[in-house]
């Protein structure tokens, strides 16, 4: 047998992971809930395998088996992944006394207007002020300096183009707070595309309003209202002129002075009432 057909025969080699959770070390995985109960911030797992002097195939082990363990005893909380880290979280079972707690006497959340800046943010980064302003058609600046301040979103480039302008995207405290890993978690917006026949129903009412009779500011003949027996003068100057019966018969030399785009007045003469004096 040559040596080729040693290198092929031979199994690579393999990981030294327990697939068994009670062949796991109770002391590392002691370790890794202090470490991430006390850190601020998600703890990677590349440092929790630092501190702990292990794999992190052996942390990513470790905390499999606690999130296991901690669903099979119904704890209130859970040991989740979210940012590129590890973070304990209030179990979603328990949201209801979590929000009675936090938001009792507080009203500290976004409005519509900066939750919908947020999601184009989110999910156009990195995207310029001015672009999303253009999205929303109203102005931003005042939304996007508040999820600026709070840590939502952040700078993190510059458009090469004329006026170098400041590009924004979310930060990892965004990822926290939606309970995302990567922004590949966001759902996709394929879900919220109306259909084709929401779409349908839309054409067809734009096409009703299309049909719909013209008003005075759309172009259309203005209403007319006015008194008994009395004549309504529809010229854009509005001055009143005689009735018909009464005007005196103008001359040719009149027409003639009129400018040539002069409409004629147009007199309308409304009958009397019946029963008023005339």
């Amino acid at each position: 047998m040559d040596t080729k057909d040693e290198m092929t025969q031979t199994p690579p080699p393999t990981l030294d992971v327990p697939v068994d959770d009670s062949e796991l070390d109770p002391d590392v995985g002691r370790a890794i809930e202090a470490v991430v109960m006390v850190a601020e911030d998600p703890v990677p797992p590349g440092l929790l395998a630092q501190l702990c002097e292990v794999g992190e195939e052996l942390i990513e082990a470790h905390c499999n088996a606690l999130t296991r363990g901690y669903e099979e005893q119904g704890r209130g909380f859970v040991l989740v992944r979210v940012a590129g880290g590890y973070r304990y979280q209030s179990h979603v079972d328990q949201a209801a006394y979590v929000e009675r707690y936090v938001l009792d006497g507080q009203s500290s959340r976004l409005s519509a207007a900066a939750l919908e800046t947020l999601a184009i943010v989110a999910y156009k980064q990195p995207i310029s002020r001015a672009q999303v302003a253009a999205i929303r058609g109203v102005n931003v600046d005042a939304v996007m300096r508040t999820l600026d301040q709070r840590g939502y979103i952040a700078e993190i480039a510059r458009d090469p183009g004329p006026g170098q302008a400041v590009l924004f995207g979310t930060t990892q405290l965004f990822l926290e707070k939606v309970g995302i890993d990567s922004l590949d978690d966001l759902p996709a917006l394929g879900g919220f595309v109306p259909g084709p026949e929401v779409v349908e129903q839309l054409e067809a009412g734009l096409r009703l309003d299309d049909e719909a009779p013209l008003g005075p500011a759309d172009g259309g003949e203005p209403a007319v209202a006015a008194g008994d027996g009395e004549a309504i003068d529809l010229t854009a100057s509005g001055a009143a002129e005689p009735p018909a019966s009464e005007a005196e018969p103008r001359s040719a030399d009149a027409d003639a002075q009129r400018h040539p785009g002069q409409a004629d007045a147009v007199i309308i003469e409304l009958p009397p009432r019946a029963g008023r004096d005339g």
